[in-house]
């Protein structure tokens, strides 16, 4: 069994990210924590085998709190969950020896799917002895493989995804979901369930388009990589990210 440190300054993210891993055989929660200082106190007195890892903490952030571990020699794994998409924060991870990067908000099964092939890489290890140059990619391609394709939700193609996406990327503005749909050759319905995702995972920005009568038309346009996701506040109001323990995206 695996134990888990979960860090999340928001307590309901941390809640539910606890019950998602509690889900996934092989893996147990020891902790929550909500800071930096309190994650580097119940570390002292009660070691895990792994971190869950946001960035945003309230006294520093993530990766100092994984500079201060590796400082006095605890090289407990880390694997981020957090909303910053920044490439400098993705390197410096990477560097700092982060198993894994996962960008919020992410479904049950993305996060399933990288426990399990952390789970999956600790037993090889553990067996010793030494390893061919198959064994050793094998143990290698093992996290890198995690979540693809099979992070999208299931129902979802892979091809459909990325026709929506260069439709959105190639347009001159927002366009609606009739729009969108007539662009990639696909149905209305179809195109609206691949914005919805898109929109939930922060890849896309959504705006209201008023007319003299009927509801408002939902118009996307396509988030560029170095703009931030829209803060819940800023979001039309009947629109709703919050994630409920089902397999929807999850993140603040």
């Amino acid at each position: 069994m695996f134990a888990v440190l979960v860090v999340d300054d928001d307590m309901r993210v941390a809640r539910i990210n606890a019950a998602y891993v509690e889900k996934v055989p092989g893996f147990e929660v020891a902790a929550r924590a909500h800071s930096a200082g309190e994650a580097l106190e119940l570390l002292s007195a009660h070691p895990v085998d792994l971190i869950l890892l946001d960035h945003y903490l309230p006294d520093e952030n993530g990766l100092d709190l994984v500079r201060h571990l590796r400082r006095r020699g605890d090289l407990t794994d880390v694997i981020m969950v957090t909303a910053a998409r920044d490439l400098a924060t993705v390197q410096a991870a990477m560097r700092l020896g982060a198993l894994q990067y996962l960008v919020k908000p992410f479904t049950f099964g993305a996060l399933r799917s990288r426990l399990e092939a952390y789970g999956s890489l600790r037993r090889s290890l553990e067996t010793g002895g030494e390893a061919e140059q198959a064994e050793v990619d094998r143990i290698f391609g093992t996290l890198a493989s995690a979540g693809t394709p099979n992070a999208l939700p299931k129902g979802h193609s892979p091809t459909t995804a990325e026709l929506v996406r260069q439709v959105l990327r190639s347009a001159d503005g927002p366009l609606s979901t009739q729009q969108i749909a007539d662009l990639a050759g696909i149905s209305r319905q179809t195109a609206q369930r691949y914005l919805k995702l898109l929109d939930r995972t922060g890849r896309v920005t959504l705006a209201l388009r008023y007319g003299e009568t009927g509801r408002p038309e939902h118009r996307y346009a396509w988030r560029p990589s170095d703009r931030p996701p829209d803060r819940p506040s800023d979001r039309p109001s009947n629109e709703s990210d919050r994630p409920d323990g089902t397999d929807r995206p999850n993140g603040t």
